[in-house]
């Protein structure tokens, strides 16, 4: 008899929320992590003293318009999760300022104030996409069948309308046109792109559209964020799956995935030990998982090493600070206490060739010059974050190239490209320079070293449509299982990607637990 139903390589939230499901259902789960931590990319530590820093994930967006938080109950296991409200904050180098609720009509208030003609096409843009987006997020929350995107994005989504070509037209391009056609103002059209480009598609390219179109999804669901860190839900999975007699075994780092006679049945660990299972899962990088086979059908294997990671994405410094920055265009309250734009994720990105810009410093193989900005400054909302007065704040910037064109190595111009970063926000918040305690700068190679992000893409993968739906991490294997029986692929180089955190976890468990069950019987 096997040791186990399931094992699985890594514990990242993909792997663990995989594994909730698992284990709730009544099979036996052992997951092997190769750090001291289970969470991946989403842990939260004590790096610099009294300061909790997260690695990796930090804003939990559209998380809850999932179900998984409450499938697994993870209240019960101590997660908490705090709404930010508002959800984003933009100052412009001219003083003006935009602000994002959750409410719509709030959130036309503010635009108004910079182009009252784009406030309402604001409001028709959330009418008129909100269903398609909806369907869009549906469509992300199963596995990535004809029957399924048919179902989600097109009958189920309001897409077929009296007028469905016009549609169309726009799903066909780049969000960067469709939001030049949408809106007048430069300052709208940026903070729209500029959250778009998260998932890494520049605003010109073709088919990228719907990452601007699923914006209206904020206002349903708003951005949470776990109380005590980001690697809360990661901790609270841990424990849930550990209630229901899962094993969880850190610093376990697998060597290879045994396949014999075509059949994946367990894992040999570096130092030599052999679980067995019915049923390996890998949430390891497709690449990774690659590396663990020794077996695999030519073609198969063709397919996986030709999708693409690419040359980095972005990265993050990680900052103790003395308080919060004080923006220009919204000064904070004269005794430094948080206002309502410490709690959104502060955008710097001024208009769309700031982010064109960026995007082409980075095909040139250097740092951006001027990159474009995302300020997070939890602790205005959770202050168990830093000590009494005292704040954290997490710079994420793109776009950052992982081979650099200069041949220079990041472990050398890390600070220079880290105080760079800190001097772009210091444009709109001119405080920041002076209140830094200490940082933790988190560049391509290190995401790869520490997090095992390779190349240091957050998002595994490119998020191109060439690698998207059943397409993700390749064509035959969009379905979460992989190469030979038995073994089965999650993660962020599987469907939807890093959208909509654990839904790739929830997806494998489905087609896992379909395949289990009909071993059963």
């Amino acid at each position: 008899m096997p040791d186990y139903d399931v094992v699985i390589v890594g514990a990242g939230h993909n792997a663990l929320v995989c594994g909730g499901y698992l284990a709730k259902a009544g099979y036996r789960v052992a997951l092997l992590e190769r750090r001291h931590k289970v969470g991946g990319a989403v842990v939260t530590e004590e790096i610099i003293p009294g300061f909790q820093f997260d690695l990796g994930g930090s804003a939990h967006i559209l998380i809850n318009h999932t179900p998984i938080v409450s499938d697994l109950n993870l209240t019960a296991y101590g997660l908490e999760y705090i709404d930010l409200d508002p959800l984003f904050f933009a100052p412009f180098p001219d003083g003006s300022h935009i602000t994002m609720w959750k409410d719509v009509d709030r959130t036309c208030e503010s635009i108004a104030a910079v182009s009252p003609a784009d406030a309402e096409a604001y409001r028709r843009f959330i009418d008129k996409w909100k269903p398609v987006a909806e369907g869009m997020v549906e469509a992300f929350l199963h596995p990535p069948t004809p029957l399924n995107l048919g179902r989600y994005m097109i009958f189920g989504s309001g897409f077929v309308n009296p007028n469905p070509f016009d549609q169309l037209s726009d799903l066909l391009r780049g969000y960067g046109q469709v939001m030049r056609q949408t809106f007048q103002s430069e300052q709208v059209r940026a903070l729209i792109s500029w959250m778009a480009a998260q998932s890494g598609p520049p605003p010109g390219e073709p088919l990228s559209a719907p990452f601007a179109l699923w914006h209206p999804m904020y206002h349903v669901s708003g951005v949470k964020r776990p109380r005590g860190g980001s690697g809360m839900l990661t901790q609270a999975l841990a424990k849930m799956i550990e209630a229901y007699g899962g094993t969880i075994l850190t610093d376990a780092t697998v060597k290879r995935i045994i396949v014999r006679e075509g059949r994946a049945v367990g894992v040999e660990t570096e130092p030599g030990d052999m679980i067995s299972a019915r049923t390996v899962i890998s949430g390891a990088h497709i690449h990774t998982t690659l590396n663990l086979l020794d077996d695999v059908p030519p073609l198969a294997r063709s397919l996986l090493e030709r999708a693409r990671i690419g040359n980095g994405f972005g990265m993050i410094v990680r900052y103790a600070m003395d308080e919060l920055p004080n923006y220009t265009a919204l000064p904070s309250p004269d005794d430094g206490s948080p206002g309502p734009q410490h709690r959104a994720l502060q955008f710097i990105c001024p208009d769309m060739h700031y982010l064109e810009s960026a995007y082409g410093d980075y095909l040139a193989g250097r740092p951006s010059s001027d990159p474009a900005l995302i300020a997070m400054t939890f602790s205005a909302a959770d202050p168990s974050l830093a000590p009494p007065g005292k704040h954290t704040l997490f710079l994420w910037g793109q776009y950052y190239p992982y081979e650099l064109a200069s041949g220079d190595s990041w472990d050398d111009i890390s600070e220079t490209v880290a105080a760079q970063m800190l001097a772009t926000l210091a444009k709109y918040a001119p405080n920041v320079e002076h209140a830094v305690i200490d940082k933790l700068i988190e560049t391509p190679l290190y995401l790869e070293r520490t997090l095992g992000l390779l190349r240091g893409n957050v998002m595994h993968l490119e998020m191109s449509i060439d690698q998207m739906f059943m397409m993700r991490p390749a064509l035959t294997m969009g379905n979460y299982r992989g190469p030979v029986k038995g073994l089965y692929f999650t993660g962020a180089s599987t469907h939807p990607g890093g959208g909509i955190m654990g839904a790739a976890g929830r997806n494998a468990a489905s087609v896992v637990l379909h395949d289990l069950s009909r071993g059963w019987r």
